[in-house]
């Protein structure tokens, strides 16, 4: 089904790359894709994309369009609704949302219900653009929020938050079934992730008391200790690996520094993954002119989380 998603402003990329590396995507705006998603428990899988609506209809974004489309797709509704209309910050539209809101409840024929409604008809405007639709899903961050990091039975300082995770492995184009490898697994973010959406995953790490937080964190964990440099897996038998490279900072690094872990692991990624299959490597300096040695990139990103520390996030092929 042809859907309209809210995405969340929180990256200017991110919340768009983990929805079009698993579903056809047909159009984009500013925290908006019209995409093909096949069922709408699906849309649990993504950690950025706030809301979804029926895709009833799209005008441009003025008062004038907006009534003809309500008039052209003459809704009915026999239970309470009510209308509500979010406009990103480019969205060009001067009519005051609050009047957007009763034109819906004024066009479509039926009960209006401000605060029970069983239905919501939604306005997006984003660009120039009104996309409107039936509100049909919405994000539960309460799970997430449960699985952050100093909720685990097992802590360590400087992981990623659950949300990011999730869409790194969605950015990785990783489908149910699939195996997912973390070289340098930590406690076991990426792994629990990547269990959560119905991937086979497996951890390896340098040091023995993080596969044994992460055995704790993830009950029946496949993980073991493993140098990244020499990993324990047969040539192709991965599908994706996801995996926030070590730094230096309350880690443990093998061999001689960071280069010489890089450029080893990287090849080590580039044996065991299956060949055209994408994979999304997290790093705190740009290594894209060592990881172009071993593999195609497909997308660069950076998040700044404080003035002293810019994630760059790689997907590789």
């Amino acid at each position: 089904m042809k859907l309209i998603l809210e995405l969340s402003g929180d990256h200017p990329f991110i919340p768009f790359e983990e929805v079009k590396a698993i579903f056809p995507v047909y159009a984009q705006n500013t925290q908006v894709l019209i995409a093909e998603i096949p069922s709408i428990s699906t849309l649990d899988r993504f950690a950025y994309t706030h809301a979804a609506m029926t895709c009833l209809g799209t005008c441009p974004a003025d008062q004038e369009s907006f009534i003809q489309m309500l008039q052209d797709l003459n809704i009915s509704s026999p239970e309470h609704f009510c209308g509500r209309v979010k406009k990103m910050a480019d969205h060009g539209m001067e009519t005051p949302s609050g009047y957007l809101e009763r034109l819906i409840g004024y066009h479509v024929k039926g009960p209006v219900s401000v605060s029970t409604p069983a239905k919501v008809f939604r306005a997006v405007v984003a660009g120039g653009t009104c996309y409107f639709g039936e509100l049909i899903w919405e994000l539960d961050r309460t799970p997430y929020h449960a699985r952050k990091p100093g909720n685990r039975p097992f802590f360590h300082p400087g992981v990623m938050m659950p949300r990011m995770i999730r869409a790194l492995v969605n950015m990785s184009g990783a489908m149910p079934g699939e195996w997912i490898l973390d070289p340098f697994c930590g406690t076991g973010g990426t792994l629990i992730e990547a269990s959560l959406i119905g991937c086979l995953a497996t951890g390896t790490d340098a040091d023995p008391d993080m596969i044994t937080g992460s055995r704790i964190n993830l009950t029946g964990a496949m993980t073991g200790t493993a140098d990244a440099r020499y990993l324990p897996f047969p040539d192709e038998s991965i599908d994706h690996v996801i995996s926030d490279l070590p730094y230096g900072q309350s880690v443990t690094i093998i061999g001689d520094g960071l280069f010489d872990l890089y450029q080893q692991a990287l090849s080590e990624i580039k044996r065991v993954v299956k060949k055209g299959n994408k994979s999304v490597l997290v790093t705190h300096q740009d290594i894209r002119h060592l990881a172009e040695q071993y593999c195609e990139i497909t997308g660069y990103y950076e998040q700044r989380v404080h003035k002293s520390l810019t994630r760059r996030i790689l997907v590789i092929k």
